[in-house]
């Protein structure tokens, strides 16, 4: 992870927000070749999502909506994480990331370990339970661990449990409940009917819009809205860099479906694949991604179903993109609260004589994260391999593999000196053909073999150098191949569709 973080900020896909201040917790900017990775990230989903489908529409809703809207949807009363103070160190907690377990020798409780959620958390506790026994100076077999997040504790536990941050028990306090909705004011006067939030959600927006999109757009069901947006949460612990984080992008889309019982399984499910098979599409590989379903015990209160896609990240196995079967909840809710109907008329249903006609419609939503999203592109594309330089001898380079349709640069154009004007002036020609299609970078400075690196590790799929071959003798450019770094020459004037065929 420390590996990726370095190469972010080194060749400028992240920075720490308000960095000559010391930095702001939970709070990142993308630097230029950040900013272009998260906009094609996010121009493929929306392109696969809406433009290529014919049942479902884009929406930008406001940041800043009526309060009554997170009341209605619950945010306001049970927007909430468990929190837990260290009284020691200072440290906070979410209760349901920090795991704890009584460790047992021949039987007997000797004392408790706790750990951070993490990738290794269960070695990490087996070795605290060790260094306990062996302080302790205890004899006999130490009996297998049996982690549980700090809501499950009994009250009787917490004086026993020790802080991760001093090892010692008695200053983690009970867990309290903390509203992650950032509040804000509206309006010249700073009173409690001028409060108002950050949305912590984008779906929200969707929802209340529901009515227009349907009386406007003649959609019928099933059809989908789709938004990409900031979303705001005031996050206990930020971590893991981008990954959790107070502020960040939501790719969310509202599926609406008939109310019948055989209707929602069949959706469900069909999202679910679409959203495996579109994380492939863009390079993610499968062995990197699986379903965790969730238990019926764990579902919220209206949901029938839910499945995270889960990553492979640096620090462990985590939750990418979640699909949910909403039921009528949302609908029902801001039908209840705004006393506007949210029922529609479905007249397919009515010809056929097939009751009802007029309903709420249940909602199936696939909703992803685009930090998140960025992370784990970053993480599948990144390796380190060996290849020779201009001597013929092996050299390590840091790669970035990442799919044509993501790369910040499709190509990056040189010449092979710097100081022959006949090379540069043919070079800048093909530079501005191409970059009127395409991103493409120009680079003049180093050998030619650095220049290379330098795009291998930003993940740009091809390189195309002006020689003296290209003035010469055959008007035609070397061109290399990040991933096999093969080259072919390619005349000068079928370079764009050449990369066309490669790029589309």
């Amino acid at each position: 992870m420390e590996t990726l973080v370095t190469l972010c900020k080194r060749r400028g896909f992240v920075f720490q927000s308000s960095e000559i201040y010391g930095g702001y917790a939970g709070f990142f900017d993308f630097g230029p070749l950040g900013a272009e990775l998260k906009r094609n990230l996010k121009a493929a989903w929306w392109d696969d999502m809406v433009h290529r489908r014919d049942d479902i529409v884009g929406l930008d809703s406001s940041i800043i909506m009526h309060p009554s809207i997170w009341k209605a949807s619950g945010h306001v009363d049970g927007f909430a994480d468990p929190m837990v103070d260290c009284k020691a160190s200072k440290k906070r907690y979410r209760a349901d990331q920090l795991f704890f377990a009584p460790v047992v020798v021949d039987g007997e409780t000797i004392g408790y370990v706790s750990v951070e959620e993490k990738g290794g958390m269960e070695a990490e506790a087996a070795e605290k339970a060790a260094d306990l026994k062996r302080k302790l100076a205890r004899q006999g077999e130490l009996a297998p661990l049996v982690l549980r997040d700090y809501t499950e504790a009994n009250p009787e536990e917490y004086a026993l449990i020790p802080s991760p941050a001093t090892g010692k028990p008695g200053s983690l306090t009970a867990p309290r409940q903390f509203n992650l909705m950032f509040e804000t004011k509206v309006g010249p006067l700073a009173d409690a009917a001028a409060t108002a939030y950050l949305r912590p959600e984008t779906a929200q927006g969707i929802f209340q819009n529901y009515k227009n999109v349907v009386d406007t757009g003649r959609v019928k069901i099933p059809f989908g809205i789709a938004q990409i947006g900031k979303a705001f949460r005031n996050e206990i612990t930020p971590r893991n860099f981008v990954f959790r984080s107070r502020e960040f992008e939501q790719m969310e889309m509202e599926y609406f479906i008939d109310p019948d019982e055989e209707t929602w399984p069949r959706a469900y499910r069909y999202w679910i694949d679409w959203c495996m098979d579109w994380l492939k599409s863009i390079g993610i590989p499968g062995e990197m991604l699986s379903e965790d379903v969730h238990p019926q015990e764990k579902l919220s209160h209206y949901s029938k179903g839910t499945t995270d896609i889960m990553f492979a990240f640096p620090f462990g196995v985590q939750e990418l993109w979640g699909i949910a079967c909403r039921g009528d909840f949302d609908l029902t809710q801001h039908q209840k609260h705004s006393g506007k109907s949210m029922e529609f008329f479905d007249e397919t249903r009515k010809q056929a004589g097939k009751e009802p006609f007029r309903y709420v419609p249940h909602v199936v939503e696939p909703a992803l994260g685009v930090d998140r999203l960025f992370l784990a592109v970053l993480t599948a594309a990144y390796r380190e391999d060996e290849v020779p330089n201009e001597k013929g001898q092996p050299e390590k380079r840091v790669v970035l593999s990442l799919h044509p349709r993501l790369a910040p640069y499709k190509a990056a154009v040189f010449p092979l000196l710097k100081n022959k004007p006949e090379l540069v002036e043919k070079a800048r020609a093909l530079y501005e053909q191409l970059r009127r299609r395409w991103s493409v970078d120009w680079d003049v400075a180093g050998a030619i073999g650095r220049r290379y690196r330098r795009q291998d590790e930003i993940g740009t799929p091809f390189g195309i150098t002006v020689d003296f071959d290209t003035i010469e003798k055959d008007n035609a450019v070397t061109i290399r191949d990040r991933d096999t770094t093969e080259q072919v020459r390619v005349p000068l004037d079928g370079v764009e569709a050449w990369l066309a065929g490669r790029l589309g």
